[in-house]
């Protein structure tokens, strides 16, 4: 297990007059939950909405917070926001205030609590914790920026050669800041292998590695016939590389369809062939009919975890992929096919060789994988850690996941 040289103390938990723990859903542990922003309900708020069930009565500390995008149980939590939340317009153009996000973020103040539980890819890991108070980061990644993401956001400014140099300056502060303030937590959890590695890369920390969860009881499998679609479920934005999907089925005459906006979509639709479909934006259960009826789902770009293609193997839907990042951690052979090649060229003889294979797949197997990722198994072990790290003897009582599914659009 990780841990700071700081020194942890044991959890002081409220007491009624009696002198017992007062009583509640969460047995009277004082939680603070942390997130960066809250604007839509994609897979960080859906990691989000597990502790916001189990600990309701959580203060939940963000930058800014657009009211009604967020499910029912996040948008019932006591929802403090920055002074970010003031400026006109921000929930549109939040993204452009990366600079001042780290003060903002030090602004928090969470009080008198147990421990902190901070679900991070900016700067929400940043939260001042009382000394002694655990502090617990489930991090997404480190900041991508700072990182990893660094010479990508550079070479947007390469014919900009002042411009380059300040922004490369914000980022060495970024990142010497980012690295500085994960000494403030107490324990790193990491979504996946490669966040693992990504994090003793940045902080020099070990983590332990609880992936995000998958709602396999509601994507299930059917009896729907597989149809002769491929399928692409994505925000059309260019690291997705869903170009090279669209290229590559319309350069082999194969069927398409495509489920997702974005800023790319005019220029994906002009360069498309006629078999493929763009259907926008859809429903949790078009989207589960289209998984459990496509012939594979295509995943060209490389992400930290990859929730997407789990949903789709719970379903028994194989998954066609490139074999980098946390999507190879769960993808092979067995469940459909990874390639190493990040080009249409290498999409192209990925689904050739697969095709002449005769399309192989175990249906069973990809549902095994993502049960074993389930969102009663994430809860399971992240309120198993802090039963651990708070020290306490009896396990928090854990709510029924599953009942209250969020309809709010990702925006």
């Amino acid at each position: 297990m990780d841990a700071s040289h700081r020194g942890v103390a044991a959890p002081r938990l409220l007491r009624g007059k009696n002198g017992v723990h007062a009583s509640g859903r969460n047995g009277g542990l004082r939680v603070a939950l942390v997130h960066d922003w809250l604007t839509g309900m994609r897979g960080g708020e859906k990691c989000l909405d597990v502790l916001c069930q189990a600990f309701p009565d959580a203060t939940l500390h963000t930058l800014i917070h657009r009211k009604g995008a967020l499910s029912p149980t996040i948008e019932r939590m006591n929802i403090r926001t920055s002074a970010l939340q003031r400026i006109h317009g921000v929930h549109k153009h939040y993204r452009k205030l990366l600079p001042i996000m780290p003060a903002a973020a030090r602004m928090w103040n969470v009080g008198d609590v147990d421990v902190v539980v901070s679900l991070s890819h900016c700067v929400a890991k940043a939260v001042r914790v009382p000394r002694g108070i655990p502090h617990i980061s489930y991090c997404f990644t480190p900041m991508r920026y700072a990182w990893d993401g660094r010479e990508s956001y550079l070479q947007s400014w390469r014919n900009k050669p002042l411009k380059r140099a300040l922004a490369a300056g914000l980022l060495n502060s970024l990142r010497d800041w980012d690295k500085r303030t994960a000494a403030g937590v107490t324990h790193f959890v990491a979504i996946s292998q490669t966040i693992r590695d990504r994090i003793a890369r940045s902080y020099e920390r070990d983590s332990r590695i609880i992936e995000p969860p998958v709602e396999t009881t509601f994507y299930t499998p059917d009896n729907s016939p597989r149809s002769g679609a491929y399928l692409i479920v994505s925000a059309l934005v260019p690291y997705k590389r869903i170009e090279q999907a669209i290229e590559a089925c319309s350069r082999l005459n194969l069927p398409l369809d495509v489920i997702g906006e974005g800023p790319e979509r005019a220029k994906l639709a002009a360069n498309a062939g006629p078999t493929v479909r763009f259907l926008g934006w859809q429903s949790d259960e078009v989207i589960r009919d289209h998984y459990r009826q496509a012939r594979a789902l295509l995943f060209p770009g490389e992400e930290d975890f990859g929730i997407v293609p789990m949903e789709a193997l719970a379903t028994g839907c194989p998954v066609i992929a490139l074999g980098r990042g946390g999507v190879a951690e769960n993808v092979d052979d067995r469940v459909g096919r990874l390639y190493q090649d990040p080009t249409t060229e290498g999409l192209m003889s990925v689904i050739s060789t697969w095709e002449a294979d005769g399309c192989p797949n175990d249906p069973s197997e990809g549902r095994r994988r993502a049960e074993a990722l389930s969102t009663n198994v994430f809860r399971s072990r992240l309120l198993g850690l802090i039963d651990e790290v708070t020290g306490r003897t009896s396990p928090i009582p854990a709510p029924h996941i599953g009942a209250e599914r969020s309809r709010m659009p990702a925006g």
